[in-house]
């Protein structure tokens, strides 16, 4: 199980455990850890991936294990429910796609699922990604997916020069929140500062106009 928040991987360990036939036999607070954890030649059928970890994104991890060990089952099970985020954890590998409010009995099924080689989504998250395939009334892909939608208002400001007083004040925030959400989208994307943030971001699009909002 791989999640940055220990309250969840408490909750979730306790349900799986309690399943006939399945074992929680590892877990990893973040990207890191569970890059690590997988280089020592770790035993497992399906890993539970978040898309929000601390240092790095879960669609990426995804794409690395899938990479190294193609039998592997990768079930997201995440807070996010738009289609974007459906696409790019698929595209990645992912073998299952659940929302956090899912029920027990949903985890269950979606586990054995994956575990068998199926591929299965939550039914509302199936429908919003079957709309997005079918073009429906998203016609441009959200940018960086992994970043919530507040994390992804803060970049598209930075992209368009605004410091972080300029972006607290347009957004209602403080200098401080703004200043650690810049520290999240780059840890998040992997990137080594603020420029190479703008870089990032104006070439997935983001930036224009917001001067003159």
């Amino acid at each position: 199980m791989v999640d940055d928040h220990p309250v969840f991987r408490i909750g979730m360990t306790a349900l799986l455990d309690s399943l006939p036939g399945v074992s929680v036999v590892g877990q990893a607070d973040g990207a890191t850890a569970a890059l690590a954890l997988f280089a020592g030649g770790h035993a497992t059928d399906v890993v539970l991936m978040d898309l929000d970890l601390g240092d790095g994104s879960g669609v990426d991890v995804t794409r690395e294990l899938v990479r190294t060990r193609p039998g592997l089952g990768v079930l997201v099970v995440t807070m996010h429910e738009d289609e974007d985020a459906v696409v790019a954890a698929v595209r990645a590998g992912a073998r299952g796609y659940l929302v956090k409010s899912a029920p027990p009995d949903a985890v269950e099924r979606a586990i054995r699922a994956v575990a068998a080689g199926e591929m299965i989504l939550s039914p509302a998250v199936a429908e919003r990604a079957l709309a997005y395939v079918l073009g429906g009334t998203r016609a441009a892909r959200l940018p960086f997916p992994q970043l919530t939608q507040r994390e992804r208002e803060v970049l598209d400001l930075v992209a368009a020069g605004l410091d972080n007083v300029a972006v607290a004040r347009r957004l209602g925030l403080s200098p401080k929140t703004v200043r650690n959400t810049v520290a999240t989208v780059l840890a998040k994307l992997a990137l080594r500062d603020r420029s190479a943030a703008i870089v990032a971001a104006r070439a997935q699009g983001l930036g224009g106009g917001a001067l003159d909002a």
